[in-house]
């Protein structure tokens, strides 16, 4: 997985939209931002050097995602797989969800999204076209590809440290009905920021005879916007919703 990390030569393809040919994926995942992963496995001492809660999610610069990979490399020492401490790859829970259905079930999937015209943006393209994700609904744009530091201890609790301000992303008004023709599911990430968007991309789904799946992301977030994500529910636009039990008890809270 170490070689993974390694920056590719060549650059990202001006676009990643070739004629659509094939049948419509079964599963849609909508994922604004691609986004690069970069997990790392650390012990407390070095969590200790990262500013924010221990377990949570708190986003980060693209100077402070950056010193914080840098003292993984300096602090972690590799295992004797890898080169490197650190494992790259493409991620976000909606491409994970997609790439894993594809990959170990065999199910056709596709992600509707945007990724930058740089290195992340390359790797992530490569990742997801390996496990066989249909991507010609992902939009190539100039600008940076949104990445995530990833710092799971021994109990296997995960840090995360995303890096999203700078990251190029899919717009509300970019959605066209051909994006979801066909296609039978859409897995959403509620996230409040992009409130937007989902609904929008939600709205074509229905008019397409699509199902909706909504993640629930994290408590933090339902807490932060219980009422935007009531009043998401109360549409009857969702029809099957995922949530662990803090994330439940926060909505029914």
């Amino acid at each position: 997985m170490g070689a993974e990390a390694a920056h590719p030569q060549q650059q990202p393809p001006s676009s990643v939209r070739p004629c659509r040919e094939a049948a419509a994926p079964a599963v849609l995942g909508l994922q604004l931002s691609a986004l690069i992963d970069h997990v790392a496995r650390v012990d407390w001492s070095l969590l200790d050097r990262v500013p924010g809660d221990r377990g949570g999610s708190q986003q980060v610069s693209i100077v402070e995602l950056n010193h914080i990979l840098n003292e993984v490399n300096t602090h972690i020492l590799p295992s004797h797989n890898d080169l490197t401490p650190i494992t790259t790859i493409a991620g976000g829970s909606v491409a994970n969800t997609i790439r894993g259905l594809s990959a170990g079930f065999g199910i056709s999937t596709g992600i509707i999204g945007a990724c930058g015209d740089d290195n992340q943006g390359l790797l992530f393209v490569n990742n997801m076209s390996f496990s066989g994700v249909d991507l010609t609904r992902l939009r190539a744009k100039k600008g940076h590809t949104a990445q995530c530091v990833c710092l799971v201890d021994a109990s296997g609790n995960r840090t995360m440290r995303p890096c999203l301000s700078s990251a190029v992303k899919i717009q509300a008004n970019e959605f066209r009905k051909e994006d979801f023709k066909g296609s039978k599911w859409l897995i959403v990430r509620y996230a409040q920021q992009n409130m937007e968007q989902i609904i929008e991309a939600i709205r074509i789904a229905k008019q397409e005879g699509l199902s909706v799946s909504l993640d629930l992301a994290s408590f933090e977030m339902v807490r932060d916007s219980r009422s935007k994500l009531i009043n998401l529910l109360e549409t009857g636009n969702i029809d099957l919703c995922f949530a662990n039990e803090d994330e439940a008890r926060e909505v029914i809270g």
